[in-house]
């Protein structure tokens, strides 16, 4: 039997802790009764510098329950990181690793699944979304569109899949190699390597609450991800620069064939409207290569990912 630790980042999450952990409860004692995981197997929630009650009750429920066990952070570090510490905590811990979001819109009927496709050789298991009813249409829609856009940019990366997925204590030791600030877990973990399989994981309305994530917290993530491992933006610049160059060209064409022929044209719409294209797209280009710029920035800086205030062990 594995000995088995789940991660849940918490933000704001007094709402619905009381039931995820009633409810994780009841399925660990089930995987226990079925010999799918030891009896010291852990469900760990990192508080990320909730301003509410969630490190209070983290707190409460590790006196009650012998399962639950919590990670406090020293300030908001986001998702990602929030993440990443529970990972590098729980994986002295356990000899498997799942991460779960603390509202349970993942299905925890996965995690059963999990574990057995663990035992069976695989050092990481991707739940994958195959049903979204729960989500609005403008996070469904918006997801979608950048699973495709970071595809199409090279990025390296499981279609449908989140942060909830299985990793071996192997795959956390080589994920600890990668030094990188601007973490995206979805594109990293690829990059391991090791033997992997996917769930169907279907996603089913929250408990109680809002969701957290933003608009414009997915719309960060979703940058960072594609600035973190595609350089073709960069060079999509280049391209369109060839294209104003042949655009140029034709213009360059059309002014000769108007003085030759004595054309008079009242010119003005078409001159501003060449300042406003080239001018937006200098002011585009000058974005994504900055934008580069502030992640190399963020990159040597080498300041820690987070600080841990406090453990419950």
């Amino acid at each position: 039997m594995i000995r088995l630790a789940t991660v849940s980042p918490c933000y704001n999450e007094e709402e619905v802790l009381y039931h995820s952990v009633e409810q994780l409860t009841a399925l660990f004692e089930r995987m226990i009764a079925e010999g799918l995981i030891s009896c010291d197997s852990m469900m760990v929630f990192v508080n990320d510098g909730s301003r509410d009650r969630t490190w209070e009750i983290i707190r409460e429920l590790h006196g009650k329950n012998k399962f639950v066990r919590g990670i406090n952070m020293s300030r908001n570090v986001g998702h990602q990181n929030a993440i990443m510490a529970g990972m590098m905590t729980a994986r002295e811990w356990a000899d498997a690793v799942i991460t779960l979001d603390a509202d349970l819109q993942d299905d925890i009927e996965c995690i059963p699944k999990m574990v057995k496709a663990f035992e069976d050789g695989n050092d990481v298991v991707y739940g994958v979304k195959v049903q979204r009813q729960a989500d609005g249409f403008m996070k469904k829609m918006t997801a979608q569109t950048f699973y495709k856009l970071q595809s199409s940019m090279g990025v390296e990366s499981v279609y449908n899949h989140a942060d909830f997925r299985l990793m071996s204590r192997r795959a956390l030791d080589m994920l600890a190699t990668y030094k990188e600030h601007n973490l995206y877990l979805r594109g990293l973990i690829p990059l391991i390597g090791l033997r992997h399989t996917t769930v169907d994981d279907v996603i089913s309305e929250r408990y109680a609450g809002k969701s957290k994530y933003t608009l414009h917290k997915m719309m960060r993530l979703a940058l960072n991800g594609i600035t973190a491992f595609s350089v073709r933006p960069l060079f999509a610049i280049y391209n369109i620069g060839i294209l104003f160059l042949v655009v140029a060209f034709c213009i360059g064409c059309y002014v000769a064939y108007s003085l030759l022929f004595s054309t008079v044209e009242p010119g003005w719409a078409s001159l501003m409207l060449s300042i406003w294209i080239v001018g937006g797209f200098i002011l585009i280009s000058m974005g994504i290569v900055g934008t580069y710029i502030g992640q190399i920035y963020t990159e040597v800086k080498r300041r820690p990912l987070y600080h841990i205030q406090e453990i419950l062990a």
